[in-house]
């Protein structure tokens, strides 16, 4: 299958029980048409929380279908296009083994690969409301190293379900977006590899230039009684 988007889901903020906040965006809806992509987003779409999500470097959330396909499996029940709250839900595409700063162009929009999710527990929350088995939610979610990119755009314009993707760039340093998820959660000594990212967000870059400061490599010894 060639890969393509499945669907884009939008919402804006409503009252949310579940939500730290009290209010959230992650319950989307499948859009019916055209989509245009702006700097900050989807239009018809809005962060619930923006002191701790969205921005330039979270502009746009992606999830496969194939990735949902798996926790359908997993949870024991389906899992339905836009439940993990992604605005576009992808086909025929492994998002986690792209690596970061690779571009995509779909439909009209140029999308770059930025970060990475991480599971919070609104997106706990609202996966217990629907039903599904949430305990140790955040621990399987971060397990599991499906997580999803997070896109920054680099061209607006227009898109809707049915485009494909064509990857435009791929930088070829071999960093996915796995490897940083695998790298802020799980295995810290991952992080000096995101070095190797241009443009890498800021607060991977500073926990990534932190860790090597404080893990100097060893200095092989010489000399006598080597």
């Amino acid at each position: 299958m060639l890969p393509r988007i499945r669907s884009v889901n939008l919402a804006r903020p409503r009252e949310a029980s579940y939500a730290t906040i009290g209010r959230s965006a992650i319950d989307k809806r499948a859009a019916d048409g055209p989509v245009v992509v702006r700097r900050l987003g989807l239009d018809g779409d809005e962060v619930g929380d923006p002191k701790h999500h969205g921005g330039p470097d979270q502009a746009v959330y992606a999830y496969a279908r194939e990735d949902l396909d798996w926790w359908s499996a997993e949870l024991g029940a389906d899992v339905p296009d836009g439940e993990f709250g992604e605005n576009l839900t992808t086909e025929g595409y492994d998002v986690n083994a792209a690596e970061l700063g690779e571009r995509w162009a779909i439909g009209d929009a140029v999308l770059e690969v930025a970060s990475v999710r991480i599971p919070c527990a609104t997106f706990r929350g609202w996966q217990a409301t629907n039903g599904y088995d949430t305990r140790a939610w955040q621990k399987r979610f971060t397990q599991a190293a499906r997580p999803g990119p997070y896109l920054r755009v680099v061209a607006e314009g227009p898109l809707r379900a049915g485009d494909a993707i064509e990857v435009l760039r791929r930088p070829g340093h071999g960093v996915t977006v796995a490897t940083m998820f695998r790298a802020i959660t799980t295995e810290p000594d991952l992080l000096p590899e995101l070095l190797a990212v241009d443009d890498l967000v800021p607060r991977a870059r500073a926990s990534a230039e932190r860790w090597v400061a404080e893990h100097p490599p060893m200095t092989p010894r010489t000399g006598p009684g080597r």
